[in-house]
């Protein structure tokens, strides 16, 4: 049977793009690696893409001279889940303390992992986790 190989894209969406695009970028000091009206996406780490959508804005298919991307959409108010480094913790939880964002949760993992949840400015739940979530990770 062919395998899966990762997770290549995970994507959210929001009302303001706009406004999400800058939380993202002034939190994870991200660079947009495309990005047009309807959507921004970032190079997280080797293989993996976080695409953020403008809500409502990929209805229609999106013909390329390469081929056409069949339409989706989305509700703001989805789930990602980023991966960090155990001895990032404290870092993370200043760097969201000195941005202003509230955090939700947080939670230590019966692994050893821990979470912390907050949201974005389009009401998305962020989680950042370190090693010890899954039995993969």
């Amino acid at each position: 049977m062919p395998r899966v190989a990762a997770v290549l894209e995970t994507c959210l969406y929001a009302q303001d793009l706009e406004r999400a695009a800058t939380f993202y970028e002034d939190l994870f000091g991200w660079t947009p690696i495309f990005s047009d009206a309807r959507l921004r996406a970032y190079g997280v780490a080797p293989a993996s893409v976080f695409l953020l959508f403008k809500s409502g804005g990929t209805r229609e298919d999106v013909v390329t001279p390469e081929g056409t991307i069949p339409a989706h959409d989305g509700i703001p108010g989805g789930h990602a889940a980023f991966a960090i480094a155990a001895e990032d913790w404290e870092a993370w939880l200043e760097r969201l303390a000195g941005r202003g964002i509230a955090v939700e949760s947080t939670v230590r993992w019966p692994r050893g992992g821990q979470s912390v949840y907050f949201r974005d400015p389009g009401g998305n739940l962020i989680e950042l986790a370190t090693p010890g979530l899954w039995a993969v990770y």
